[in-house]
């Protein structure tokens, strides 16, 4: 089966994790430090897409949808 996560995307997230716990990492729309996991991740494979490495897209919607 092939890869979903191209080799470059995997050192986009590798490196935004890196800077994360050495407290570098900050978020582009305010400029605060990030230091939740899931952010670090999410800010790598942004990175990495907008460089055109092979990564899945984004899912559209991410909140859950509530039944009434």
């Amino acid at each position: 089966m092939a890869r979903k996560y191209s080799e470059g995307a995997s050192k986009k997230v590798e490196r935004a994790l890196h800077e994360m716990h050495e407290g570098k990492l900050r978020s582009g729309g305010s400029g605060k430090k990030v230091t939740s996991r899931k952010q670090a991740i999410a800010i790598g494979l942004s990175e990495a897409r907008a460089e055109g490495k092979k990564v899945p897209k984004a899912p559209a919607n991410t909140k859950k949808k509530t039944k009434r």
